[in-house]
């Protein structure tokens, strides 16, 4: 574990007192929020069908389109080699995050399907 010193504003760390158990989480989450805020490039079609709350057959059906699996693909292949650069793995970071909500939206579906064909 490393050790930091960071200058910051009075009122942030105001805000933070008392969370200093949590500091390395919140550092965590912001970086995430940070890296998302550079887009989703390829992914915009399925969040904003996650978005619309379609049938859940239509959830269980997504699939990435073409384009965005062949670049999936590619960084995947990349990261396997350990050859991603640092733009690449912040975009690695960000299909990971997507896949991640991509599941939990299919588990939510299924679950919604098992209990309106009454096997719950």
């Amino acid at each position: 574990m490393s050790a930091i010193t960071l200058q910051i504003p009075d009122d942030l760390a105001e805000r933070l007192r008392g969370h200093e158990p949590q500091l390395a989480q919140i550092l965590e989450l912001g970086l995430r929020e940070l890296s998302a805020g550079q887009g989703f490039a390829g992914a915009a079609a399925l969040l904003e069908l996650l978005a619309t709350m379609p049938d859940p057959k239509v959830i269980l059906d997504l699939r990435p389109a073409p384009e965005l699996q062949q670049r999936i693909d590619a960084l995947l292949e990349k990261s396997r080699a350990g050859s991603l650069n640092s733009t690449e793995e912040a975009e690695w970071d960000r299909y990971e995050y997507i896949e991640h909500l991509i599941r939990v939206a299919k588990a939510s579906a299924q679950a919604k399907l098992r209990v309106s064909s009454g096997n719950a």
